[in-house]
């Protein structure tokens, strides 16, 4: 597809074209296929199985996710079943005792199922601050698997990505960005030169809270078809229903998002005053110590924020249990927004006791600031 702006491409790619064709990819409840004899020109049915071969709706997601993406056409993206099966399926690409570099703060799902590896003795790990640049470069230079995630969840740090996917590769190094809170409106690591963008398409492309999927990007086509090799094998493929509603929140992924990320830097810019709140992480503040880089590196500062509650774990418990516009809920994402203590969390350990991370929705910013001032004043009696 020409290459149209952002806006445009959530919207067009991936439909149908022709006289009497669908304008919408049509939801297609099909595990199997019927096969053409075997002596037609393309020696046979080209899908036969969708396990194996996929289908028109997963198809059309990842048309527009590759898009998006900036990927050089639909076949260097696959969908999984949820953005963590994405993720097992490049842990799968790794060779037997691969060197695993991972962000000091980032998803915990990544985490856990890289300390069940090392456990198990398939990788070892090691963890880099996300704004080490001198590590991660080096690590690009000898590590099996460079797993980057900027800015991270729930610290809101970056990663200079320019300087790190730029720097010279060890042989066989695979480097991989999880773009989820950035989305591609923000942030497309392939122009950069990622080998591998992952997505957790149960959040933003979604932006419903009312699927699970995942898609992977790879800018090789020796990467995408390994990664639909161990999706077949693992079984983790996307639901019909989950695809087809993917889809349709990638239509309007723009408009949602670059109206919850104006309503998060009006509530950063109000809550970083707010006397029960300590700090504020949000790249758009100019308090942030990656500012500068965020304003060069992203086209926008996001609808994810944190911010430490004044009085700790407790009373963070407190305001979470006083809001009522903001729901008290794990993911992020969604057209309504979310908080939650993050350190409550198994494998969050790292994280201040009164952190909260804010999802910010496209609700009116001015009915969330007030649902958020007077959930804190309530927090603090």
């Amino acid at each position: 597809m020409t290459r149209f702006s952002l806006r445009t491409l959530a919207v067009a790619a991936g439909r149908p074209h022709g006289a009497g064709a669908a304008l919408n990819a049509p939801l297609v409840a099909a595990s199997n296929f019927g096969r053409a004899p075997a002596d037609d020109a393309d020696g046979g049915s080209l899908r036969a199985y969708s396990r194996e071969d996929g289908t028109p709706t997963w198809e059309a997601l990842e048309a527009v996710v590759a898009a998006l993406e900036s990927a050089p056409d639909a076949t260097h993206a696959t969908s999984f079943a949820s953005g963590m099966a994405a993720i097992a399926a490049v842990f799968e690409l790794l060779p037997a005792n691969a060197r695993v570099v991972l962000p000091s703060d980032c998803y915990q799902g990544v985490a856990a199922l890289a300390a069940k590896g090392q456990r198990t003795g398939r990788w070892t790990v090691e963890r880099l601050a996300v704004d080490d640049t001198a590590g991660w470069c080096a690590a690009a230079g000898s590590a099996d698997l460079v797993w980057l995630e900027s800015p991270s969840n729930p610290l809101l740090a970056l990663s200079d990505l320019r300087a790190i996917l730029g720097a010279p590769r060890g042989d066989g190094t695979l480097t991989v960005v999880d773009n989820t809170f950035a989305t591609p409106i923000t942030q497309r690591p392939l122009e950069l030169g990622a080998d591998v963008v992952v997505h957790s398409a149960t959040k933003f492309i979604g932006g419903h809270s009312d699927l699970l999927c995942g898609v992977a990007i790879a800018a090789d086509p020796g990467v995408s078809d390994a990664l639909r090799h161990a999706r077949g094998l693992n079984g983790a493929t996307p639901g019909a229903l989950e695809a087809f509603l993917a889809v349709r929140g990638a239509r309007t992924l723009a408009v949602r998002f670059e109206r919850a990320q104006a309503t998060a830097q009006f509530l950063a810019e109000r809550l970083v005053r707010h006397p029960n709140v300590e700090v504020v992480r949000y790249p758009g503040l100019v308090t942030h110590p990656q500012h500068a880089l965020a304003k060069e590196q992203l086209d926008g500062f996001g609808a994810v924020l944190s911010f430490d509650v004044r009085g700790g774990a407790d009373v963070a418990d407190a305001a979470c249990a006083h809001v009522r516009l903001v729901h008290h809920a794990t993911s992020l994402g969604g057209v309504e927004s979310t908080m939650e203590r993050r350190a409550a969390l198994g494998g969050q350990e790292h994280l201040p006791p009164g952190l909260l991370r804010l999802s910010v929705g496209i609700e009116d910013e001015r009915d969330l600031l007030f649902d958020l001032e007077e959930a804190l004043a309530l927090a603090q009696r």
